[in-house]
C-alpha cells in the first residue's frame, strides 16, 4: 500500500490515460509506474501489557495470611478488582510474597 504524500490518502492503481500510475482519489497527485515495485515491512509485535499493572502495582498492595498453592508460604499480597459487571462480586487477585505465584479468588 502506498499513501499520497500530499493528503495521506491511499493511492490506487489507475490506467485512465493509457499507462499505469498510482493516483490519489482526493487530490490531483499522480505517480507513473515505470517498473515493478515491491516492498516488504516486518511488523513488530506489540508487547503484552500486564492487566494487573505489573510489579509496581504489587508494591503498594495489602498483605493477608493466605497459603500459597505452590510453596505453602503463609503470606500473600492481594488486590480486589471489579472485572465483571457491577452486580457481580469483586475478584481478589493474590500474589505470594515468597515465590511470586499468582492466583485469583471470586
Amino acid at each position: 500500500m502506498l499513501f499520497c504524500p500530499t493528503c495521506a490518502n491511499l493511492l490506487v492503481i489507475s490506467s485512465e490515460t493509457g499507462y499505469n500510475k498510482w493516483a490519489c482519489n482526493s487530490c490531483p497527485y499522480e505517480f507513473p509506474i515505470s517498473k515493478q515495485m515491491t516492498s516488504r515491512t516486518r511488523m513488530k509485535r506489540k508487547e503484552v501489557d500486564d492487566v494487573l499493572g505489573g510489579e509496581e502495582m504489587w508494591k503498594h498492595a495489602d498483605m493477608t495470611s493466605a497459603s500459597c498453592d505452590k510453596c505453602n508460604h503463609g503470606h500473600a499480597y492481594f488486590l480486589q478488582l471489579q472485572i465483571r459487571s457491577a452486580d457481580e462480586p469483586m475478584t481478589t487477585c493474590e500474589h505470594c510474597e515468597s515465590c511470586g505465584y499468582r492466583w485469583t479468588e471470586n
